[in-house]
C-alpha cells in the first residue's frame, strides 16, 4: 500500500484540525494561572468545546473521505449515514470528557504533593493533557471508520498507513499488517496513522509486508542488541524511526528525542 493523492488530501485535512485543536486548547492550558479547582471549571468551559469541535472535524472529514475512497475502489458513489453523536465526545470512552480533562490537574496536584517543582508540575500536566485530546482525537477517526466500515460491506480489512516523518516503531510493525475493520483501534494514546478500508478477493493473512515487518525487528535488533515479536522486552512504542532520511534511509532514535540527521541520534552500544 503506498499514500495516494486523495489519502495525503485527507491527511493534510485531519492534520490541520490537530494542530489547530491542540493549539487552541495548549493556549488554554497555559492561560489559566492557577490550575486549582475553580481553574478546572474554568478548562470545561473554554477547552471542552473545542475539543468536542475538532473530534466532530475529524469524523466528518473521515466520512467524507472513507465515501471518495469507496466510490475510487467500487467505482459507486455510496453515501454514509453517521450521527457524530456516536463517535465524539463522551461515546469516545463511555466517561464524561470533563472528568477525563480533569486528569492532567491531578497530574499537576500529585506532582506537586511529591514536592516536585511547579514548572515540571506543570509541563507532566501539559504533557498528559496532549496525550488526552490526540488520543481522543485519533479515537474519534478509528470509531468513524468502524461505524462507516458497517456500511460498506465491499470493505473486509483495514491498513495503516504512516503519514509522519517520523513514526513510531509500533506503528510501522502495524503497516505490514491487515485487520479486520471490527477490531480497529488507536495503537498507542497520541497515534496518528492513516486509517484505510481495503478489500481484498481472499484473505492475504495476518503479515502483508513480510520483508518490512523484519526490517524494522531487525534495526531494533541491531541498535539495542535484543527485539522482540511479543513487544514485551522491548516497548516499541518509545523506539522513533525516521521514514525517510534521504541517502541513510531509516534511523533509529528514542521518544523525546528531536533529530535531524545521524550525528543527533544516540544509540545504546
Amino acid at each position: 500500500m503506498s499514500l495516494t493523492r486523495l489519502d495525503r488530501r485527507y491527511g493534510a485535512a485531519v492534520g490541520s484540525v490537530w494542530s489547530s485543536t491542540l493549539g487552541r486548547v495548549t493556549r488554554t492550558w497555559t492561560g489559566l494561572g492557577s490550575w486549582r479547582d475553580t481553574d478546572v471549571r474554568r478548562f470545561e468551559r473554554t477547552a471542552l468545546p473545542v475539543l468536542l469541535a475538532g473530534q466532530r472535524q475529524v469524523a466528518s472529514l473521515t466520512a467524507s473521505y472513507l465515501e471518495q475512497l469507496y466510490r475510487e475502489v467500487d467505482g459507486r458513489a455510496r453515501r454514509v449515514d453517521l450521527d457524530l453523536d456516536t463517535v465524539t465526545g463522551r461515546a469516545l470512552r463511555d466517561v464524561d470528557p470533563a472528568e477525563v480533562y480533569r486528569r492532567p490537574f491531578k497530574e499537576v496536584w500529585a506532582a506537586l504533593g511529591d514536592d516536585v517543582s511547579l514548572d515540571e508540575a506543570l509541563n507532566r500536566g501539559a504533557y498528559r493533557l496532549e496525550t488526552i485530546a490526540k488520543t481522543d482525537l485519533q479515537l474519534a477517526r478509528t470509531h468513524t471508520v468502524r461505524e462507516v466500515g458497517e456500511q460498506m460491506p465491499h470493505f473486509t480489512y483495514t491498513v495503516r498507513e504512516l503519514q509522519g516523518e517520523y513514526d513510531c516503531a509500533l506503528c510501522m510493525i502495524a503497516s505490514t499488517q491487515r485487520y479486520l475493520k471490527r477490531d480497529l483501534a488507536p495503537i498507542h494514546p497520541g497515534c496518528d496513522c492513516l486509517v484505510k478500508l481495503v478489500t481484498a478477493d481472499e484473505d492475504p493473512g495476518q503479515v502483508i509486508d513480510e520483508e518490512k515487518l523484519e526490517r524494522i525487528h531487525d534495526a531494533v535488533e541491531e541498535a539495542l542488541g535484543k527485539s522482540d515479536r511479543g513487544g514485551r522486552a522491548v516497548d516499541y512504542r518509545k523506539i522513533i524511526v525516521a521514514n525517510d532520511h534521504g541517502e541513510m534511509g531509516p534511523v533509529l532514535g528514542f521518544a523525546g528525542q528531536r533529530f535531524t540527521g545521524p550525528d543527533d541520534i544516540n544509540l545504546p552500544t
